[in-house]
C-alpha cells in the first residue's frame, strides 16, 4: 500500500510541475522549484516502478531524474556565480 501512495505522490509532483509550467509564466523549466518537483517526483516514481518491476517506467523516470538533476546543477551554478560577483 505504501508503494502506491509513494507512486501517487510522485505522479502529483510531476503533473503539478507540468501544469504550472504550461499556465503560469513565472514557473518554468529554469526555476529551482520546477526541477525540484521533477527530481522528487521522478525519484518517487522510480521507487514505485521498482516495486512493480516496471522496467520501461523505471527507465523513463530515471532519464527524467537525470535530466532534471543536470538542469538543477546548471541553475544553481548560474545562481551561485551571479551571487558571488563583486559589487
Amino acid at each position: 500500500m505504501i508503494e502506491l501512495i509513494v507512486g501517487i505522490i510522485g505522479m502529483v509532483f510531476i503533473l503539478v510541475s507540468f501544469v504550472l509550467d504550461e499556465f503560469w509564466k513565472k514557473f518554468n523549466q529554469d526555476t529551482i522549484i520546477y526541477n525540484l518537483l521533477n527530481i522528487i517526483g521522478s525519484g518517487m516514481l522510480i521507487y514505485y516502478a521498482l516495486t512493480l518491476k516496471g522496467w520501461p517506467f523505471f527507465i523513463l523516470n530515471s532519464v527524467w531524474l537525470i535530466a532534471a538533476g543536470i538542469k538543477m546543477v546548471k541553475i544553481l551554478e548560474k545562481w551561485s556565480s551571479y551571487n558571488n560577483k563583486p559589487k
